[in-house]
């Protein structure tokens, strides 16, 4: 049996993990879990009962010579980790693990759903480092083609494909009791992949607000603080249970990459405001190839409150984007299925990748 260490520095990268890293503990390996605590995933991890090991939070601050200096500390610490506990394979989106693997020659892998060019400091501190990027088909690894690892799916399909998720009107109804409802979603925009990245204003938000009552009840969810014109419509849940009342709306519109690509795998209609527009290959083909999510760059605020009236018109919004996912899973693969299938049978699933869709 084999020892596994995930470095998990996202609540995004706890729900791709999730099933993976558990299934590979019933299976008798040894697995260890790292986090740093970002946002809610702590709480996370306490509500699903996983036993973790936290380093410290480290915000990136004073520019560039601010982030050197987490990042050098923060590597330092998990050098520690992986000294005491000495795993026989690294597994994160964090370069930090990358870093540490290379000099203690132990292999890593990222797993990841991002165009390289479009993190690109990033990707040349860590995937420089990374013994093999796990991502997507669709997805561009740049300088590092010769060690990607494609699949045929999303990373975001670790945890929602219906293999591994159903969602429940019964938790959706501890929180909600109307039928139609849209929520909101608004991220903090501070990490450092999101310098120079605009998303809403609060005019915008409350033009949408208005447009939206019509229809239904709207919700927010927000990492930042939301103004007092705005926190009657805060949304207060487990974060365990998003994804069951995301699975229920009838519309999410945010600047959010991250919910926008959950949302349109659950079959709901996103539409994302946001600078990184046109920018993320998996966001793109979720766009253009199965209509699932519509992107508009700041700036162009009219085309995406026409975009909102138009899917407002369909006359079944769930039916139709429900009848647009299966097209998409049609195509796709059961994700955790395969992560738990690639690690356990490293290094010859490097050899047998090609074949994994019609042998296994």
């Amino acid at each position: 049996m084999s020892k596994y260490l995930y470095l998990i520095s996202h609540p995004a990268h706890f729900h791709m993990f999730k099933f993976s890293l558990k299934e590979l503990e019933e299976k008798g390996h040894e697995v260890i879990v790292v986090i740093r605590p970002k946002d809610i995933l702590e709480q996370l991890c306490i509500n699903y009962g996983l036993k973790y090991i936290k380093i410290k939070d480290r915000p990136k601050k004073y520019g560039i010579v601010g982030l050197a200096l987490a990042l050098i500390n923060k590597d330092f610490e998990m050098l520690r980790i992986i000294n005491e506990h000495k795993p026989d394979l690294l597994i994160a989106s964090d370069g930090s693990v990358a870093r540490v693997g290379f000099i203690k020659g132990i292999p890593s892998f990222e797993f990841s759903e991002d165009d390289a060019k479009a993190i690109k400091l990033y990707a040349i501190t860590s995937y420089t480092f990374f013994t093999k990027i796990i991502s997507p088909r669709v997805v561009d690894a740049w300088l590092w083609t010769k060690k990607k690892i494609a699949y045929d799916g999303y990373q975001k399909l670790a945890y929602l494909h219906p293999h591994q998720f159903s969602p429940s009107l019964e938790i959706k109804d501890k929180y909600i009791d109307v039928e139609k409802y849209f929520i909101l979603r608004f991220s903090a925009l501070d990490a450092y992949h999101d310098l120079g990245i605009k998303g809403f204003d609060e005019t915008l938000i409350m033009n949408i607000i208005t447009r939206l009552t019509g229809y239904g009840k709207v919700y927010i969810s927000s990492e930042k603080p939301l103004t007092p014109n705005l926190q009657k419509y805060a949304l207060n849940i487990n974060p365990l249970d998003i994804h069951h009342v995301l699975a229920f709306a009838t519309m999410l519109i945010g600047d959010s990459q991250s919910m926008s690509g959950e949302s349109a795998l659950l079959g709901v209609p996103s539409i994302r405001y946001s600078s990184f527009v046109g920018k993320l290959s998996v966001l793109e083909e979720l766009e253009h190839k199965y209509g699932l999510t519509f992107g508009f760059k700041p700036g162009n605020a009219d085309e995406m409150l026409q975009k909102i009236d138009d899917i407002l018109r369909i006359e079944d919004i769930k039916k139709e984007f429900l009848i647009r996912r299966e097209k998409m899973l049609a195509d796709k693969i059961d994700v955790t299925a395969f992560y738990v299938w690639f690690i356990e049978n490293y290094p010859e699933s490097v050899k047998q990748v090609k074949n994994y869709r019609t042998n296994y």
